[in-house]
């Protein structure tokens, strides 16, 4: 964003996703900033043909904010684990047909690799990279959160989505799954760029001001 040209804030922000976890997660991270959050219409599919979080979260955010008129914020994350090479990297929610089955083939993948380890885990990263379009297909601010951890060899908890169960953060002993909102939002990945991303919302003002 230029430091030229300044914007105000929508009342309506469209979630460029149809994730419910997704959802209910920027909706508990950006409340009380008199934003109104609606997820993505439904029908719409945005293709990821973007080479990093990055890239995806800035098409789908252009994508969804044309489509709809309204400014939208998309976020492409995943999990970066090390032994897989950084897979499933930008492939995480593609990586099978469900949490459950993606998952299984994760583990599966560790199995096969046999990587000898005194730990019962593997280092891995979870990355979030968010992106504001407005209605014109304008990128007013990009930003990436990133929460190191590990992997176990099962799931625990019954909390978060996708690869929360089986995501452990050492500093904490919990995988993402047996943390409670408020804790995960101040470690994980996706609160971690969200914060980054309410420091420049903040900054915004009404253009020419």
């Amino acid at each position: 964003m230029s430091s030229q040209t300044k914007f105000s804030l929508p009342a309506l922000l469209v979630i460029a996703s149809g994730n419910a976890g997704k959802i209910r997660e920027f909706s508990q991270l950006l409340e009380g900033y008199g934003l109104e959050i609606r997820p993505q219409p439904e029908g719409l599919d945005v293709e990821e043909t973007g080479q990093t979080f990055a890239e995806n979260a800035r098409i789908k955010a252009i994508a969804v904010a044309k489509a709809t008129g309204h400014w939208a914020l998309a976020d492409d994350s995943g999990l970066c684990v090390d032994a897989l090479g950084g897979a499933p990297g930008v492939h995480s929610s593609r990586y099978a047909d469900s949490d459950r089955a993606r998952i299984q083939r994760l583990l599966g993948e560790l199995q096969q690799v046999q990587i000898t380890t005194d730990s019962e885990s593997q280092r891995a990263e979870f990355v979030a990279a968010l992106a504001i379009s407005d209605p014109s297909g304008n990128v007013l601010i990009e930003v990436e959160g990133r929460c190191p951890g590990e992997i176990l060899k099962s799931p625990r908890g019954e909390g978060g989505f996708g690869y929360d169960p089986v995501f452990l953060a050492p500093e904490t002993g919990l995988t993402f799954a047996e943390m409670d909102q408020m804790q995960k939002a101040k470690l994980g990945h996706r609160g971690i760029a969200c914060e980054k991303l309410i420091k420049q919302l903040r900054n915004m003002k009404i253009k020419g001001k």
